[in-house]
């Protein structure tokens, strides 16, 4: 069985996505988006591609149709994936309105998916189960770990 790639894009543009991701000063946007043009597909495959929407942050149909032109000349599609609140998370989920605004706009161009979020009633959701560790510092600061693939391990 061959592995499914899921990149976690979270951004339309290398600022925002180095303020969300620290992790992409290292690794940029640039850069991710040719190593995923070179990446072997088979015919029927394509690449996943996990956008966390927060609130007045990343949210507007101006990085919604950035995020089109980013994947344009890839075989790919979008999972979006609303922000989990949680108490520690600085971020704010957008409203439905906004979430399905987005997805018309990059459904134009690319399959879209709204990926529906499960256990927000226990902080048991996607990129929540850390905030109910003893080690404060070990709660989630940013949304990246709110971008795992559904079946992927929560490990880093």
């Amino acid at each position: 069985m061959r592995p499914k790639l899921a990149v976690s894009l979270n951004a339309s543009t290398e600022e925002m996505r180095q303020r969300l991701m620290p992790i992409t000063r290292k690794y940029h946007l640039k850069e991710l988006m040719e190593a995923c043009k070179a990446y072997p597909l088979r015919p029927w495959e394509k690449l996943t591609f996990e956008y966390v929407l927060l609130k007045d942050v990343n949210d507007t149909d101006a990085d919604a149709r950035r995020v089109v032109k980013l994947l344009a000349n890839l075989n790919a599609k979008l999972n979006l994936i609303a922000l989990n609140p949680g108490p520690e998370i600085p971020y704010q989920a957008p409203g439905p309105e906004r979430v399905a605004s987005f997805q018309q706009i990059v459904r134009r161009s690319l399959p879209c998916f709204i990926r529906q979020p499960r256990g927000l009633d226990i902080y048991a959701a996607c990129g929540q189960l850390s905030l109910k560790s003893s080690a404060p510092a070990a709660a989630c600061t940013t949304p990246a770990s709110c971008c795992r693939a559904p079946g992927a391990s929560n490990r880093r």
